[in-house]
């Protein structure tokens, strides 16, 4: 195995044994995530030729795709990422297939496209929550996990600002419904060889619940308690950031700057968010994550509250960055505190609990601004949406138990980089661990 430093670094993450071949793997069935939504959304708009029909049944997807994810992410906790995982990735694969066959012939009914939508969001891999859960798994050093759930969180980000233009540039020369297959293709691909290795092996099945009555209550209780500032802060994001992308366009529609102005802000918007996700990775914080998560989000929302006063394009662009700044580091602390919050056995919900409030809060965002874009001065609507993310700053943080160390923490958690590394190798086989070292 390569000699580490004993300074944590996003190199040391990636040099881990299967690190490398693992996050690929994880990326490569992501990218499907990035990639489904346009494409699906323009089979269905072409086959029904009815902008509602499409809408409805992109809703029921993502609906039950949100709202079934902590459900789907206790099977992956219970019986482990290839019991499970596969499976799930395997149906929704070919779920995906179905629909884009129904979407290339004439006259399928609403009724079966909406069916097989919705069955198809059920179906969908948690395959963020469980890459996570592995990078808990490989790297009990605090420190080095937080770079990893940084890292992690940026290449995302990417992945859903690449997967639109790969669909884009599939759509200038096939039907969108290829986008559809190739989605099915990736996250088939992407999550059997992600359950194949050795990595994802090491994240061992918790097994069934046992309930042994007032103590399996209150540890229950208090997971509950715990997990209730990072998801309360998560959905807060989600709401904030989703407001943002139409915000803009009631923005550039006002001063009549036009479409490519929109797309420059979004830009300026990621950007940040990058930098930043990069930046809180790299830093060796003091401090623990109950008490930066609470930072984060009132940063978000006082650079959006700041981002309605913007006279125009010049200073929009920079106020919107310096708000995705705090976007990754927000998430990415959230998704420490809830791993911190859980045992083992149920990290992957953990995590899933986190995404299905960013969604949600998405989802909620979306509609709420639409409601108020056109009844209040968009000062107004730029401030409320920051507000959301500013009162979950003030949701109090509970710790399941003795904590953990934190987070970036200095001393001895980055001093233990190099032999909790070598810990975890010793753990995985022998002969696949020297392949990647």
């Amino acid at each position: 195995m390569s000699t580490l430093s004993p300074r944590p670094s996003y190199a040391v993450v990636l040099r881990v044994p299967h690190a490398r071949r693992t996050f690929a793997a994880a990326l490569v069935g992501r990218l499907s995530y990035g990639t489904v939504s346009l494409a699906l959304m323009l089979s269905l708009t072409r086959s029904s030729g009815s902008y509602a029909v499409a809408g409805l049944v992109m809703a029921l997807f993502g609906a039950t795709s949100v709202f079934l994810s902590p459900y789907r992410a206790s099977l992956v906790d219970r019986h482990g990422p290839r019991r499970a995982l596969l499976p799930m990735a395997l149906l929704y694969a070919v779920l995906l297939c179905a629909l884009a066959a129904a979407c290339r012939r004439p006259g399928t009914s609403e009724a079966v496209l909406a069916v097989t939508a919705a069955f198809a969001g059920a179906c969908t891999p948690p395959l963020g929550p469980t890459m996570r859960a592995v990078w808990a798994e490989l790297l009990p050093d605090r420190a080095l996990l937080q770079r990893a759930y940084s890292l992690d969180g940026v290449a995302e980000e990417l992945l859903f600002v690449s997967g639109p233009l790969l669909v884009g540039g599939i759509v200038a020369v096939a039907p969108p419904t290829v986008g559809v297959v190739l989605s099915a293709v990736l996250v088939a691909v992407g999550t059997l060889a992600f359950v194949t290795s050795p990595a994802t092996a090491a994240l061992r099945p918790a097994g069934p619940e046992k309930n042994d009555g007032p103590a399996s209550k209150g540890r229950a209780d208090g997971q509950a308690r715990a997990l209730l500032q990072p998801v309360l802060v998560a959905a807060g994001v989600g709401v904030s950031v989703s407001a943002v992308d139409l915000l803009v366009v009631a923005f550039a529609g006002e001063r009549g700057l036009g479409d490519g102005a929109v797309a420059w802000v979004l830009a300026a918007l990621s950007v940040g968010s990058a930098v930043g996700g990069l930046v809180n990775g790299a830093v060796a914080w003091s401090s623990p994550t109950r008490a930066r998560l609470p930072f984060f989000a009132a940063g978000l929302g006082l650079c959006l509250a700041a981002a309605g006063l913007a006279p125009g394009l010049g200073t929009l662009v920079p106020a919107v960055m310096g708000a995705g700044l705090f976007v990754a580091p927000a998430l990415t602390t959230a998704y420490l505190i809830a791993d911190e919050s859980v045992p083992a056995g149920f990290r992957v919900r953990a995590g899933a609990w986190c995404n299905t409030a960013v969604n949600a809060g998405s989802s909620a965002g979306a509609a709420a601004v639409g409601l108020l874009v056109e009844r209040l001065p968009l000062p107004v609507c730029f401030a409320l949406s920051g507000a959301v993310a500013a009162a979950a700053a003030l949701v109090p943080g509970y710790r399941r138990g003795a904590p953990r160390p934190a987070a970036g923490a200095g001393g001895a958690a980055q001093s233990s980089s190099v032999s909790s590394v070598s810990s975890v190798s010793s753990e995985l086989p022998e002969s696949s661990a020297s392949s990647e070292s």
